[in-house]
């Protein structure tokens, strides 16, 4: 193993240790407790070598959400993983979508635990929460988008909705704030909200047949 292959091994190994370590403390001490010098001191390394590792604090976050919401810190595309490629390659639009239902129940799953904590503290004018907030809704229209995109190329749309009111609803049914509040606040269980959100997007936007 050559010299950069053992750097670029340990420098893996570092970022890792470093977010699962901001994983735990997020989650059990909240937003407020999870400091980058408390992450130095927890992780047993430099606060230098998070900057230099991750970032600051906002990066950490984020970089510690994305392993959530993917599963894992594999640099792969969520359009390109193949629970996304199920759902682009179905074979009708009602399957499509409740494929796409139980990804979303899968990503909360994930995620759910450390929204809790973020929702929970709200922006409330904290300029690093609004900017993940803010980079969280535009990546999840995106994703919203592809999948509203194929539905309507493959399937057609009902003539109600434009492309961009489908994408509108769709982002606002799969919201992690709907979710949030239907299963841990109102104590859903997670095939409940599954098979209520696999509904409301096939009543919504599932067609009879391909487009004219």
């Amino acid at each position: 193993m050559s010299g950069q292959t053992l750097r670029d091994a340990h420098a893996a190994e570092t970022r890792a240790r470093i977010l699962a370590v901001a994983d735990v403390l997020l989650l059990s001490g909240g937003y407020r407790s999870m400091t980058i010098a408390r992450l130095a001191r927890e992780a047993g390394i430099s606060p230098q070598t998070i900057y230099n590792s991750v970032g600051g604090k906002a990066e950490v976050v984020k970089a510690v959400y994305d392993i959530r919401l993917a599963g894992d810190d594999m640099p792969m595309a969520m359009n390109d993983r193949p629970e996304i490629r199920a759902v682009l390659d179905a074979p009708d639009a009602m399957q499509s979508l409740w494929l796409y239902a139980r990804n979303c129940r899968m990503i909360y799953q994930r995620v759910g635990p450390l929204l809790g904590v973020l929702l929970d503290h709200g922006p409330g004018g904290d300029e690093l929460l609004e900017n993940f907030t803010a980079a969280t809704d535009r990546e999840r229209r995106i994703g919203n988008t592809v999948v509203v995109t194929n539905i309507e190329q493959r399937f057609g749309l009902p003539e109600r909705w434009t492309t961009r009111r489908a994408v509108d609803l769709v982002w606002t049914l799969t919201g992690p704030e709907v979710a949030d509040r239907l299963v841990r606040r109102a104590g859903w269980s997670l095939d409940t909200y599954e098979t209520w959100l696999a509904r409301a997007l096939q009543t919504e936007l599932a067609e009879t047949g391909p487009p004219a």
